[in-house]
């Protein structure tokens, strides 16, 4: 049977059957790092104090969803990926049972069939006594209404505060009568190979689960995606333990788990965890911003091989070896080329896998050193980071636009609307899509020369959150007032987010 990496949340299709899903991923196997003797831990006698204390600041959340006619039952769910589901037998071709097998196989939901409920389980962790809690992307990008349960049974509404799929990472926010308590994040980069952790979640519903192992590798990559870095762990971790913590013997947050490796769904030991330490950033500015705003300086890497460093005269097999720059990105203006091989950010050595994600985590504005290889020359050159053309993940509870349905600014050159559901059928915007929507651009006006077209969509005015007309009205008020000469907008449109300055008063 195939081995598969599987979401670990939990879901159940009202009315109907789930097969689970998970991502084709091939786990990368690398060689463990030769370390010096040290002296071996002593196992604890009990785990008991610890999960008394851990305990109260782990909980379920619980989301529903509704799938769409045609939808598939993995399309977009917290288990997306290929089933496992029975396979066609082998009959006589044109026989009556191969033809019953083949449509009963590849049968279609009708596009007329009613929207079915599904619903999902996983796990998350306060972070702050005001109720802010961490979970996994997956958990919760497709619900229609999220709710956390406490230790104590109590149930409460959620709202989802931001996400992000890149890094299957996701905040949300529950309003609790009373301070909640917390758990702290701990350094991950101190987790060894060998280290006692505790996993603490709710699996196949079985709230308040704890268990216990080791973590049995680090910086593994399963192929999701360049941000691959997880701790791998033999702690028990099944479907429904997605977003919980996993804990050092301090009762530290080292890791969030998200994914197992497995034949079957269940557990066998292979679990992974996104590391504290890269979750850490995005978690902030999720809480701060709903979204998250990467680095990017436009080039594709590779790492570097034996044979690549041998034919380039590298002595030492390490580095990234760009093997494309945008054309007038930050790294093209800078002067880097196709060929470079990148040693360096900001003086530590690097390889093509984790640069990507190093850069990733640098914010934007930001002055670089990277250290560049070109024909034998070692090279420093000053890179200025951009904001990452990709369009962000914004929450799918994002509140609608009340107010002034439309805003016209003459001086500007422009006119926005709310972003309503004609909007959204008229310039193809999804139900997620946030923010205020331009309507109408006056030719050869300030926006027009600035490249703004019917369709974007600002989200940004001076780097405060637009969600309407009128709140754009009042942000672009306050710049007025300011006497500023110009102002600045986050736009978004198909080809990513931009930011694009508009003068004040025709200047």
């Amino acid at each position: 049977m195939t081995q598969r990496i599987v979401p670990v949340a939990f879901a159940l299709l009202l009315g109907s059957t789930v097969l689970s899903g998970a991502d084709h991923a091939a786990v990368a196997q690398t060689a463990p790092a030769a370390s010096a003797p040290v002296v071996p831990r002593p196992a604890p006698d009990s785990f008991a104090n610890l999960a008394d204390r851990l305990l109260p600041a782990v909980v379920n959340v619980s989301i529903s969803a509704t799938l769409k006619p045609g939808q598939d039952d993995d399309d977009g769910g917290p288990d997306d990926g290929p089933d496992d589901g029975p396979q066609v037998p082998d009959f006589p071709p044109g026989s009556p049972m191969e033809k019953f097998f083949h449509d009963f196989m590849n049968r279609k939901p009708s596009p007329d069939a009613p929207p079915r409920k599904m619903q999902a389980l996983g796990s998350g962790f306060i972070i702050s006594p005001d109720g802010y809690i961490v979970t996994n992307n997956h958990v919760v990008k497709d619900a229609d209404q999220v709710s956390v349960t406490l230790q104590d049974d109590t149930v409460l509404k959620a709202h989802i505060v931001g996400r992000d799929s890149r890094t299957d990472l996701a905040v949300i926010k529950v309003d609790a009568p009373h301070p909640l308590p917390t758990v702290p994040f701990g350094n991950s980069d101190t987790a060894r190979v060998g280290d006692w952790v505790l996993a603490i979640g709710n699996p196949f519903g079985l709230s308040g689960t704890v268990t216990s192992g080791i973590v049995s590798s680090r910086g593994r990559s399963i192929d999701r995606g360049v941000y691959d870095d997880f701790i791998q762990t033999d702690a028990p971790i099944n479907r429904g333990n997605s977003g919980g913590p996993l804990f050092n013997l301090k009762g530290e947050v080292v890791g969030i788990n998200t994914a197992i490796y497995s034949p079957s769904g269940g557990s066998i030991g292979i679990g992974f965890a996104i590391p504290s330490n890269d979750a850490r950033g995005v978690i902030d500015q999720l809480r701060r911003l709903g979204h998250v705003q990467r680095g990017w300086i436009g080039i594709r890497v590779q790492d570097v091989s034996h044979d690549i460093a041998d034919s380039l005269g590298l002595k030492i097999a390490k580095g990234a070896l760009v093997a494309g720059v945008e054309p007038k990105g930050p790294a093209a203006v800078s002067g880097m080329k196709t060929g470079d091989v990148i040693t360096k950010l900001n003086g530590e050595i690097i390889d093509g896998r984790s640069l990507p994600r190093q850069v990733a985590a640098i914010a934007p504005g930001t002055k670089t050193a990277f250290g560049v290889w070109r024909k034998g020359q070692d090279l420093t050159m000053d890179v200025v980071i951009k904001p990452s053309p990709e369009a962000p993940d914004m929450p799918p509870t994002a509140p609608r636009a009340t107010g002034h349905a439309t805003l016209s600014l003459a001086d500007l050159g422009l006119t926005l609307g709310a972003i309503d559901d004609d909007a959204r059928q008229k310039f193809k915007l999804s139900d997620s899509q946030r923010g205020v929507v331009v309507t109408a651009v006056t030719a050869d006006g300030p926006a027009a020369t600035r490249g703004l077209q019917a369709g974007d969509v600002v989200t940004e005015l001076q780097q405060v959150e637009v969600d309407s007309p009128d709140a754009l009205s009042h942000e672009l008020a306050r710049a007025r007032a300011q006497k500023k000469h110009s102002i600045l907008l986050l736009v978004q449109n198909s080809d990513g987010m931009r930011w694009v300055p508009l003068p004040l008063n025709g200047d």
